[in-house]
C-alpha cells in the first residue's frame, strides 16, 4: 500500500467499532471498578494484543481457515464466557479490607494481561470486525511487513486512546471509595459488568452451536 488513505480508513473502522459498546468494554469496566488502574492497563494492553492476534491472522490469510474452523472458535467463546462468569464470582465475593486488595492486585498483573486477551479472543465483535469487515477497508493482499508493522502500531494506539477514559473513571470512582461496605457494594457492580460479558459471551456461543445444528 503506497498511500496513507488505507491506515486512515482503519484507523477510523477501528475506532467506530472500539467505542461500539460490547462484552469487552463491560469487562474492561468491571474490571477497572474492582481494581487498580495498573491492572487495568495490563487488562488493556491484553485487549490490544487479541486485536492484534486476529489482525495478523487476517492479514497472513488466514481468515478462510479460521471460519473453517467455526468449531473451534464456539470452544473458544465458551472457555471465555465461562472464565469471565469466574471472574465476577471471585470479585462478588472477594475481601474488601483495602490491605488485601492493594496485595491481590500487584500480584495480578499477569491475569490482567491474560483476561483482557482472552475478552477480545473470545469477543464476537472483535472477530466480525476482523474476519468481515476488515477485508472491505483494506486490500489485504497488498499488505507487507512494514504495513502489518504500522497497522499493528495503530491498533495499539486505537484500543488504548478509545477504551483508556473507560478505565481511568472507573478507577477513579474506585480510589474514591474507602470505606468496606462501599467497596463491596463496588465490587459487586463490578462482578455485574464482567458478569454480563461473560453472559453475552455464552449466548452468542450457544446461538452459533444451534445454527450449526
Amino acid at each position: 500500500m503506497d498511500t496513507f488513505a488505507p491506515f486512515i480508513a482503519y484507523t477510523l473502522a477501528l475506532g467506530i467499532a472500539a467505542i461500539i459498546p460490547g462484552p469487552g468494554i463491560a469487562a474492561l469496566i468491571g474490571h477497572s471498578l474492582g481494581g487498580r488502574l495498573k491492572s487495568s492497563a495490563f487488562f488493556l494492553t491484553g485487549i490490544a494484543l487479541g486485536d492484534v492476534t486476529y489482525l495478523t491472522i487476517a492479514v497472513v490469510g488466514l481468515a478462510a481457515l479460521a471460519q473453517s474452523f467455526a468449531g473451534a472458535l464456539i470452544i473458544l467463546k465458551i472457555l471465555g464466557g465461562c472464565y469471565l462468569l469466574y471472574l465476577a464470582y471471585t470479585f462478588w465475593t472477594s475481601d474488601v479490607e483495602v490491605s488485601k486488595l492493594e496485595r491481590r492486585h500487584s500480584q495480578s498483573w499477569y491475569s490482567a494481561l491474560l483476561t483482557g486477551y482472552a475478552v477480545t479472543i473470545s469477543n464476537p465483535k472483535a472477530i466480525i470486525f476482523y474476519m468481515a469487515l476488515l477485508p472491505t477497508v483494506l486490500d489485504l493482499g497488498a499488505v507487507t511487513f512494514s504495513n502489518w508493522a504500522l497497522l499493528t502500531f495503530l491498533t495499539i494506539f486505537v484500543i488504548f486512546a478509545a477504551l483508556s477514559p473507560y478505565a481511568i473513571l472507573a478507577a477513579k470512582a474506585r480510589a474514591a471509595l474507602s470505606q468496606p461496605k462501599s467497596l463491596r457494594r463496588l465490587n459487586r457492580f463490578a462482578a455485574t459488568f464482567i458478569g454480563g460479558a461473560g453472559t453475552f459471551i455464552l449466548g452468542e456461543a450457544l446461538t452459533a452451536m444451534l445454527r450449526r445444528t
